[in-house]
């Protein structure tokens, strides 16, 4: 297992899970993260050196950034793997990687390129877990029609991580994924920029953007690394969209300069109608929110009494978060969980426990 955050770590539980004879040694650039590693038993073991532990491996997995996993491709071509053995990845972008695999390919290496569509805003190896990728979609992208040949043996070992696998080509996947993922971190970001460049002249604007703005921005607070690599691996993709979007808003900016109401309509109810139509439940390219609201009086202890609560319940939570507080006027508290199950078990024990209004929206 080469890297040993958050998804590495996690993918690395699931696989001791279903498979508890299997040995699984890992990798990472942090001694500290190796060490936590083994100390949390995530792996059985760790190696300071990639060659070394890949000779021996049956199954590689390149839990890391897009552009470092270009880069280790090319030492595990030099790296003396077995025949047998199988390389997969867990990157965001698949068409670049899948092509740097070649030099695998060549020698015989099976190489299947892989991502798993779940995430959460914690990271690294404490924050692993093996239910993280249960019900989420698993991409799978095999290099060619040798690698589409032991895909089911790669699915036998993510067995554990009780994920939806999908197969589809490189191309396809990056297109998909840059519409539903990689395009909205933009939007998202630049959203955010066209509030920061207006702070100056606005001081109250940072306030007010709080609410309903602050939520459909979340994902502009992702790692601005990770999304630079991403970004620079589904480059022409990306360019595409914006060119498609930029076209799009200059519709919307032509009605709205000639006040065509009809057109504006249009505009906002096609959207609405087939937003409307998306699934409600299941995992996406971009993790869900799963919140809960409880309207709360202004009074010492309040929060401590809910996640007591909570907490003699065994639910986990991921955040919390005041949305108003003013003197004789209810806050709304706000908290967010993992997994829809975790809210609809919070939600159901508030409503009976708590005498404060709870809902989910």
């Amino acid at each position: 297992m080469i890297g040993l955050g958050l998804i590495g770590g996690s993918i690395a539980l699931a696989i001791k899970k279903e498979h508890p004879e299997a040995m699984v040694i890992g990798f990472d650039a942090k001694l500290e993260e190796m060490k936590m590693a083994k100390a949390l038993m995530v792996v059985d073991d760790y190696t300071e050196s990639v060659e070394a532990g890949a000779k021996q491996a049956d199954l590689i997995v390149l839990a890391t950034p897009v552009l470092i996993t270009e880069k280790l491709i090319g030492q595990l071509a030099d790296a003396g793997l077995k025949q047998n053995v199988i390389v997969t990845d867990t990157g965001s972008t698949k068409k670049s990687i899948v092509e740097r695999a070649g030099c695998l390919q060549e020698k015989g290496i099976v190489f299947i390129g892989g991502h798993p569509m779940a995430g959460s805003h914690k990271s690294g190896v404490i924050a692993a877990k093996p239910t993280l990728f249960e019900n989420a979609f698993y991409l799978l992208a095999p290099y060619n029609e040798k690698s589409a040949a032991r895909v089911n043996d790669l699915r036998c070992w993510l067995k554990g991580t009780r994920a939806a696998f999908i197969d589809v080509s490189p191309a396809e996947h990056d297109e998909m994924v840059a519409m539903v993922s990689h395009f909205p971190h933009i939007v998202a970001a630049s959203l955010v920029h066209l509030i920061r460049n207006a702070d100056a002249e606005f001081p109250l604007l940072k306030r007010i953007a709080a609410g309903g703005f602050r939520d459909i921005t979340r994902i502009a607070s992702s790692n601005p690394q990770m999304w630079a690599d991403i970004s620079i691996g589904n480059q022409q993709n990306l360019i595409t969209l914006l060119d498609r979007w930029t076209a799009d808003l200059q519709k919307v900016k032509q009605a709205l300069a000639g006040k065509k109401y009809d057109e504006l309509y249009s505009f906002y109810a096609e959207a609405k109608k087939y937003r409307d139509q998306l699934p409600v439940g299941g995992s996406g390219a971009i993790p869900s929110f799963y919140d809960l609201f409880v309207d709360i009086p202004d009074y010492p202890g309040v929060v401590s009494e809910i996640m007591n609560e909570l907490a003699a319940a065994k639910i986990s939570i991921t955040n919390i978060r005041i949305l108003e507080t003013r003197e004789d006027v209810y806050g709304v508290l706000r908290i967010s969980f993992q997994t829809e199950n975790d809210r609809h078990n919070a939600y159901r024990l508030l409503k009976m426990k708590s005498p404060h209004e709870v809902y989910l929206q």
